[in-house]
């Protein structure tokens, strides 16, 4: 009976010890569980363009900064792009005209991402970003005629312009203007045209949808 009593509390030790072990495990493979369902959750999100809003003239600041979370975070299977969108515009200084980029949305940078609510802390406490545009501030996704409309991604469209081909920009700042196209870019939907622009001939970028093929 006394070796009984010796021996009895430490196997109850060790049975107690097994039992926390398989409780902590258990845990675990819970809480692994539940990372995975979250996990698939995420994969099943469509990655879809959303609007943040800047300080003003902070929208450098605000891609530089965001790229920054992506990287301290590894957000890159969560937001894949971020776009300061831009235009072509015609500007007069001094007597001179000339071609030059400005922000075509200023206190704005656009975000393709798979949002949920994990990322918000993210997003909005990153320097330089005050807030999603939406209702009431939360995030609003942009519909396909928007993405469109923006350009926010390629589209692919069917031309029968090469180079050579005399053809008119229907859209832009170029508007109206008649050029020579040099090449095409079909995968980037782009054409680069030769435009007399401010008394000499100028190459200019521009979109396969913002032309239009003429007769010579």
């Amino acid at each position: 009976m006394e070796e009984k009593d010796l021996i009895a509390p430490e196997m109850a030790g060790e049975t107690e010890l097994e039992n926390n072990q398989s409780t902590a495990l258990s845990e675990e493979k819970e809480l692994s569980d539940d990372e995975i369902a979250y996990k698939e959750f995420v994969d099943s999100l469509e990655a879809k363009w959303y609007v943040l809003h800047t300080f003003s003239g902070y929208e450098n600041v605000a891609k530089e900064n965001l790229e920054t979370v992506i990287e301290k975070f590894n957000l890159k299977d969560r937001i894949f792009e971020i776009v300061i969108p831009m235009e072509d515009v015609v500007e007069e200084k001094n007597g001179k005209k000339k071609l030059v980029q400005r922000k075509a949305m200023p206190c704005y940078i656009l975000v393709k991402m798979k949002y949920a609510d994990d990322l918000w802390h993210n997003v909005i406490y990153t320097r330089g970003i005050t807030g999603f545009v939406g209702p009431k501030g939360r995030p609003l996704a942009l519909t396909e005629e928007e993405v469109i409309k923006l350009r926010l991604e390629k589209i692919k469209v069917e031309v029968d312009i090469m180079p050579g081909d005399n053809v008119e920009i229907i859209e832009g700042a170029l508007n109206s203007m008649i050029g020579k196209v040099q090449s095409v870019n079909v995968e980037e939907g782009v054409a680069s045209v030769s435009v007399e622009m401010f008394g000499r001939d100028t190459i200019v970028d521009v979109q396969l949808s913002q032309i239009h093929k003429i007769n010579a």
